[in-house]
């Protein structure tokens, strides 16, 4: 670590659950964000400004007026951009220390599959169930720690699934038709500073895997009313008969 990064990160540094170690393991991760929205736009922008040192991003949409009320990634400027090439002019401008790889297209299983296999974590921050199950499957195929988050109207949720420990649930477990809650903010709305606040959480919770600090959210949901600004924990268990995950002890 050289003198501008001790200086830049200093602030993580300092606190002893951090230290030049942990720092040390941000910079060496590799993680995969799926979608660079409303959620996507704060976990980008977290990780990239904590100094994980290689981000690999995946949006096949490019730059909407509608988007800007929420995707704080992108400007004005960047309107008819794809969505993976301005948020990496605003990560790099934030930190230009990092690599950014990016895809503008949707993965098929095979790629999915292989950039799971690469990354430390995965960041689910899209919006319909048919990619958060193609998602959670190479997750579960791979034992890749998959932090995932959904935000609607003025609630939103957190959940982190982890594959390669035995009694995780997948987010399988959790859903099991895509047909009945399959919503998006195109749909039915969505108040701007939720997706900020539950990205930010998938944000933290993904840090908090990479080094190995604190209690992680694995094998719970958190939900936020964003209407009395309440949060429920509710415990998540995992599904034997599951078909995605129960499947590898069978």
């Amino acid at each position: 670590m050289n003198d501008n990064q001790l200086l830049r990160y200093s602030r993580q540094i300092m606190l002893p659950q951090v230290g030049i170690e942990g720092q040390q393991k941000l910079l060496d991760s590799r993680v995969l964000i799926i979608g660079l929205g409303g959620l996507g736009s704060p976990i980008a922008m977290y990780l990239a400004s904590a100094g994980v040192g290689h981000l690999t991003l995946v949006d096949d949409d490019s730059v909407e007026l509608s988007n800007l009320q929420r995707q704080i990634l992108h400007t004005q400027h960047d309107i008819g951009k794809s969505k993976v090439d301005s948020a990496q002019d605003t990560l790099l401008a934030l930190n230009p220390d990092i690599s950014i790889t990016t895809f503008s297209t949707r993965l098929d299983d095979n790629a999915l599959s292989q950039q799971v296999q690469q990354a430390d974590i995965i960041l689910d921050a899209t919006d319909n169930f048919a990619t958060r199950f193609k998602i959670n499957a190479a997750c579960v195929q791979n034992r890749t720690p998959l932090v995932s988050g959904a935000a609607i109207r003025t609630e939103g949720q957190v959940a982190v699934f982890r594959p390669e420990l035995d009694d995780s649930p997948c987010y399988r477990c959790l859903y099991k038709d895509e047909g009945e809650l399959d919503e998006t903010c195109t749909e039915n709305g969505v108040l701007a500073p939720l997706v900020g606040i539950i990205g930010s959480v998938q944000a933290m919770e993904a840090i908090k895997i990479l080094i190995g600090l604190g209690e992680s959210l694995c094998g719970k949901l958190l939900i936020l009313d964003g209407m009395t600004m309440e949060w429920r924990t509710i415990k998540l268990n995992k599904d034997p008969d599951c078909p995605v995950c129960g499947l590898l002890e069978k």
